[in-house]
């Protein structure tokens, strides 16, 4: 009788000993794992203040307005990202943005294959867009639907009757600052 009691005492022996080792790393897991995760949620944090539409980009390497006008200077197109602040946003869907240029011209932002839109609340933010620059004639007709998107009066978009010859701009990806 002794036996198999004291058989049953060293098995429970030794499967409490054989467990606390695993508790002890269960517990020590959780705690890195919790830092892990209050580490990420920070970082996150920091990064809920971008807001991102189309591909994902970031800010890095990005051209202010005046590295874009000497670079682009004597250029017909040029692939480019730049960092700039919104200056216009379309009112009826959000479909393109302006910035201003160095030149105190505007650039109008539209965005790859009418893929995605901004906020029409942007203006006055810092934008960053990367995609292709390229200098056009724009129609009249062109002209007179974006007066209409900002919401000019009929006899302001009456006197529209020249094209333009502007530096156009067709965005893959925007980041909202």
């Amino acid at each position: 009788m002794k036996k198999p009691f004291l058989m049953i005492a060293a098995v429970g022996l030794i499967f409490t000993t054989a467990c606390s080792p695993a508790e002890k790393k269960t517990e020590e897991s959780a705690k890195e794992q919790t830092e892990a995760t209050e580490e990420v949620v920070e970082e996150t944090e920091e990064l809920t203040d971008s807001v991102h539409f189309g591909q994902m980009i970031d800010a890095e390497g990005a051209l202010t307005i005046d590295e874009f006008a000497s670079q682009m200077e004597g250029k017909d197109s040029m692939n480019v990202k730049i960092a700039a602040v919104a200056t216009d946003v379309c009112q009826k869907k959000g479909c393109w943005m302006k910035v201003q240029l160095a030149d105190g011209s505007e650039m109008r932002i539209r965005f790859k294959d009418y893929g995605f839109f901004v906020p029409k609340d942007i203006s006055g933010k810092e934008v960053v867009f990367d995609g292709i620059a390229f200098n056009e004639e724009v129609p009249v007709e062109d002209l007179k639907h974006y007066a209409e998107d900002e919401g000019k009066s009929a006899e302001e978009i009456a006197a529209i009757t020249e094209p333009e010859i502007k530096t156009s701009f067709v965005a893959t990806g925007v980041l909202i600052k």
